[in-house]
């Protein structure tokens, strides 16, 4: 029996040039009124990975590594939320820290307005992406950070996370800046997506319209370096404006920038 798949059409070298851009599964050809074998596969496994990503608990020795671990002396923390399906089921209750990691994230953090930036990573929908994409993305911005003379304050990591728990964290710890690095929800594309919100000096009550993202941090979307860069610039935008949110644009530089669309998690 003569191979199926090859008889896939062989598109011009301009449709080829723009689907090799994009993850997106542009263009797929079909047999009869279905999709043919090999893309119905791809969609059944990353389907499969998206479901994994977002069920997937949070082991820092396991995702984060012992060295990484030591070096950053990351310790965790959990919300309100106690099961990843009550986290799934009520978004409020994974925004606020609960009272007993309120009082440890008071006691290993400085308290105090001398902390220019705040780094909190969240597991969110994806801890696939906080795997993937912290390990590398956390060094480098440390070394922006201190290339600009700001001072940093104790990185922590936060199971059960939704973005509006920066809102607690910078109420109880009063940094300058907080940047949560926290998994995006998967996708159909890649499971790998890392998202970085930012605000300045942010309180309880504080929404979206407080806060910037820098989104889609991943092998194909913004790289690595250029995440750390934009995040380092952004936050000095901040300080500079003593303001955050749709009140400081963001001043893109780079064709790496990538879109940075507001929205929970």
């Amino acid at each position: 029996m003569a191979d199926l798949e090859s008889s896939a059409p062989r598109w011009p070298a301009l449709i080829q040039r723009i689907r090799a851009r994009t993850p997106a599964r542009l263009l797929v050809s079909r047999a009869g009124a279905s999709y043919r074998t090999q893309t119905q596969l791809e969609l059944r496994q990353a389907h499969a990975a998206a479901r994994d990503a977002v069920r997937t608990e949070l082991d820092l020795e396991h995702d984060l590594g012992s060295e990484f671990i030591r070096r950053w002396k990351v310790f965790e923390v959990s919300s309100h939320a106690r099961s990843k399906d009550e986290y799934l089921l009520r978004p409020d209750l994974g925004r606020k820290l609960s009272e007993d990691s309120a009082r440890t994230v008071l006691a290993r953090c400085a308290q105090n307005d001398d902390s220019d930036l705040q780094v909190i990573i969240g597991d969110g929908l994806s801890v696939t992406a906080v795997a993937t994409q912290v390990p590398s993305l956390l060094p480098l911005l440390a070394e922006l950070v201190e290339a600009r003379g700001w001072r940093m304050g104790q990185t922590f990591a936060v199971r059960y996370c939704r973005v509006g728990l920066m809102n607690h964290v910078g109420e109880i710890l009063r940094p300058r800046v907080v940047t949560l690095l926290i998994g995006e929800r998967p996708g159909l594309a890649t499971a790998e997506s890392l998202s970085a919100y930012m605000a300045y000096a942010p309180r309880l009550g504080h929404t979206d319209a407080q806060r910037n993202l820098i989104s889609n941090i991943h092998a194909r979307g913004v790289p690595l370096k250029t995440a750390a860069e934009r995040i380092a610039n952004l936050a000095a935008q901040m300080m500079l404006a003593r303001n955050s949110g749709s009140n400081v644009k963001e001043q893109l530089t780079g064709p790496d920038s990538g879109p940075s669309l507001p929205g929970d998690q």
